[in-house]
């Protein structure tokens, strides 16, 4: 059974035009009529006396009466979805789904292995999972949009409230026979004179690094930017040069010896955490609760960072068995 099929009708028009900003699109998406939305808002806003949207040529935006019922709608719709996983875990966690917003350090590595271990225990569960920028993360969680978000630190968001917090300091990350790769510690100063990947200007980590920088008059130079991560790890492993970035990001390259990392010691390179997320008041769907402990425990806590870089190889050094890029 769906979750939407346990919301009154009227709501569920209602949301899905709150959603889509137009009795077009929702039509399309729930394959209703526009007159039949229509007709369901209009009766909304005579039972409550008062109108729940504003219509404009271009679309529908929602009056102050009309956020608050949204927020009611979304409650209600998510508490459907977790009345539906608690019955089915009266038979085991044979069914359900984990909704996941995650930012692009944890979509290539680190979400993909949770998925395939969390099946191992429950076969029956479905993923989803958005990559999204680390801004729209905590959105899509305090939208109801998903259960989870993963991402790094950044403002407060009304109505989201963090669960799991660790720090995630920027690393260096070198091919192991790089020149620094013999260094236990680096300074930005180090790097000048290298070849190094960099994320773009919008990001969290570049801001770190560029504030750094200004601070001590340096001038890094870049010959890749991008904003994959994959990338920038792909351009360490091809002996492109050094990228700066996250343990988590690089972890697997790590524990295979196909990188090293070491830590940057500047001021303020230490700042970032890394962020599990829910919606403030939700108690989640039985699924997403067993996938939320799955995650906190397979994140590593902050003493793990510079163990991390610690036991990465050093150059010319094989990997010993079971050698991995975290500290148990």
């Amino acid at each position: 059974m769906r979750p939407h099929l346990l919301l009154d009708t009227a709501l569920r028009y209602f949301l899905e035009v709150a959603q889509s900003g137009s009795l077009t699109l929702a039509s399309e998406r729930l394959h209703v009529a526009a007159s039949a939305l229509s007709r369901q808002i209009a009766g909304l806003e005579g039972q409550l006396g008062t109108p729940l949207f504003e219509r404009h040529p271009r679309g529908m935006v929602l009056t102050a009466a009309g956020e608050i019922l949204a927020r009611h709608a979304r409650r209600t719709g998510l508490d459907a979805e977790r009345a539906l996983g608690e019955i089915g875990a009266l038979q085991g966690l044979h069914a359900g789904q984990v909704r996941l917003a995650t930012s692009d350090a944890f979509a290539n590595d680190l979400v993909p292995r949770l998925c395939v271990d969390f099946k191992r225990l429950h076969q029956g569960i479905q993923f989803s999972v958005q990559t999204l920028p680390t801004a729209m993360v905590p959105t899509a969680v305090r939208s109801g949009a998903v259960d989870i978000g993963l991402c790094f630190s950044s403002a407060p968001h009304k109505d989201v409230v963090v669960v799991y917090r660790q720090s995630a300091p920027v690393l260096a990350l070198l091919p192991p026979q790089h020149p620094l790769a013999g260094q236990p510690r680096l300074t930005l100063a180090h790097l000048v004179p290298h070849a190094l990947g960099l994320p773009p200007p919008e990001t969290t980590v570049r801001q770190m690094i560029d504030m750094a920088c200004s601070r001590q008059g340096l001038r890094l130079q870049p010959v890749l930017v991008s904003n994959h991560v994959q990338t920038l790890m792909n351009f360490v492993v091809q002996g492109g040069g050094v990228a700066l970035s996250s343990e988590i990001a690089a972890r697997h390259l790590m524990a295979s010896g196909a990188l090293v990392a070491r830590p940057v010691s500047d001021e303020g390179m230490d700042l970032r955490d890394v962020e599990v997320q829910t919606l403030a008041g939700r108690s989640l769907p039985v699924a997403a609760q067993a996938f939320l402990a799955l995650l906190s425990e397979r994140l590593p806590g902050p003493q793990d960072v510079s163990a991390a870089a610690a036991c990465a190889p050093a150059p010319g050094e094989t990997p010993a068995p079971g050698r991995s890029a975290r500290s148990r």
